[in-house]
């Protein structure tokens, strides 16, 4: 009944590695969806995608066996740290970033300049702040295959 956050910024690989290990029949939940996350309006009056807090404690209260993948970078998945086994930043340098966003046809996020801008901004400001509450950091500049090898790994070894 291991749990383990998968983090990072946009174009690190996070949805494409959860594809792989649902295709390798671990449980797996993308939280860039309407069903885990939603818009919140911040007191400055800008907008935020969080996750919906009720639906991920239940998830996480619910989950019994096996290994559960859950990705996500949102700003309230703080709250959730001490019920993840392990928090797993997936890092890689911004080329590479900009490019998988460039050609994924999954997720719209980081096509225009602005969000593009965006995605580097964060990379800069949000990125140390995972990397300093992770538990794990695995180099996704690495073939899939091989990320996805080391959060297999990640969830073997975790008592």
């Amino acid at each position: 009944m291991v749990k383990i956050l998968v983090t990072g910024m946009s174009g690190t690989g996070k949805s494409t590695a959860l594809e792989m290990l649902a295709a390798r029949g671990h449980r797996t939940v993308d939280t860039d969806t309407d069903r885990w996350s939603h818009w919140v309006t911040l007191p400055d009056g800008s907008a935020d995608w969080v996750w919906r807090e009720p639906v991920i404690d239940d998830l996480l209260a619910g989950h019994r066996a096996g290994a559960l993948f859950v990705a996500g970078c949102k700003s309230n998945q703080g709250r959730f740290y001490p019920r993840f086994d392990h928090v797993v930043l997936l890092s890689a340098p911004a080329e590479i970033m900009l490019a998988r966003i460039a050609t994924r046809t999954n997720n719209p996020f980081g096509k225009r300049p602005e969000e593009r801008e965006a995605v580097l901004r964060d990379l800069a400001e949000v990125e140390p702040l995972l990397r300093a509450t992770s538990t794990a950091e695995i180099d996704a500049s690495a073939p899939i295959g091989e990320v996805v090898r080391r959060l297999e790994e990640l969830a073997r070894t975790t008592p």
